[in-house]
């Protein structure tokens, strides 16, 4: 596996998004199940695995802690995240984006994770106003050893300048991919000017870029996919040209959708890593053979022109997630 670089944390070039092993993709494989496939793809050379507290409301911290106790601690890297705001479940006293509230939810991961430290620390979605007072706590938890680095998750490029002034920043985490380039015109760009590494998630549209899903797939249960305005059966048809695009590619490369998809993120910046999820053998596979899927700048520049040429119809929209009543303040608790 080819390994990446996000500021000092030298990582696999393609992470694991754990999400999906407790939550937001219907569901998922038994716990003993689950933790396999994270070891398989630890022993595949990847050594990046992403969770949150927000994810299952700590369920998912506790079943990467479980799935990672049985991993050298030194060999692999833990990305965790942060929610604002108060979440069910999780008793918190003070204001989560206070240094007593901060410091509250980190021993409250470092417990669910079974570690003494997170190696990259990143608020999940933003509050503005809060940048200068996060980014000073995050400098105290680095020096005292309970991170190695932070970052912020989808933020603008005036929060990003404002945090890093006061400590600077290691990662951005942002959905990116050939259905998502809104970072493209400022964020990615300053990533580059500041020397600060992009973990992309969804890098897959989650999932309609892999090909595997038509109009008229059926998505139950908590998978976020039923109220994704992408994934209605209008969108997955309007958005096919997308596909057929992406298949000529992969015909030419020898390689599949999912894999010029991920080739493709990783060719626009060298120090970007997608976390896609990956919850069966084949996948993982298939997903990690990505890295080893190089484009010329010939061809990444000739694939972004046809992207450029085509229209994305429907959006990952937190509102719309929210009404699936599986995440915080959504409207079905």
């Amino acid at each position: 596996m080819k390994t990446r670089t996000l500021g000092s944390l030298e990582v696999s070039a393609i992470g694991m998004g754990c999400m999906g092993f407790t939550h937001a993709y219907g569901a998922g494989p038994e716990e003993k199940e689950g933790i396999r496939l994270v070891h398989f793809a630890f022993e595949r050379g990847c050594n990046f695995f992403d969770t949150a507290e927000m994810y299952s409301f700590g369920g998912n911290e506790t079943f990467v802690g479980k799935a990672l106790k049985e991993l050298p601690r030194d060999k692999v890297i833990i990305s965790d995240k942060f929610w604002p705001t108060h979440l069910d479940g999780i008793d918190n006293p003070y204001p989560k984006l206070s240094e007593e509230g901060i410091r509250h939810d980190i021993e409250g991961s470092l417990r669910r994770l079974q570690t003494d430290y997170i190696d990259l620390y990143t608020e999940h979605q933003m509050e503005d106003g809060s940048e200068e007072e996060v980014a000073y706590v995050m400098g105290k938890l680095i020096k005292e050893g309970k991170i190695r680095a932070w970052g912020q998750s989808s933020p603008t490029e005036e929060q990003i300048r404002k945090a890093h002034a006061v400590t600077p920043i290691t990662a951005i985490q942002s959905e990116y991919s050939m259905m998502e380039r809104k970072w493209e015109k400022d964020v990615l760009p300053l990533c580059k000017e500041l020397g600060i590494g992009f973990v992309a998630f969804s890098p897959m549209g989650n999932g309609f870029l892999s090909g595997k899903y038509k109009a008229g797939s059926e998505f139950k249960g908590d998978d976020v996919r039923r109220v994704i305005t992408r994934f209605n059966a209008d969108n997955m048809t309007a958005n096919q040209p997308i596909l057929d695009m992406m298949a000529d590619f992969a015909s030419q490369k020898s390689c599949t959708n999912a894999q010029i998809a991920l080739a493709w993120c990783m060719k626009g910046y060298e120090h970007l890593v997608p976390i896609p999820g990956m919850r069966r053998e084949e996948r993982i596979l298939e997903n990690l053979g990505a890295a080893d899927i190089e484009l010329t700048d010939e061809e990444y520049k000739a694939l972004t022109a046809e992207l450029d040429k085509l229209k994305v119809y429907g959006s990952r929209d937190g509102k719309d997630i929210r009404k699936l009543g599986t995440v915080p303040g959504s409207v079905n608790k």
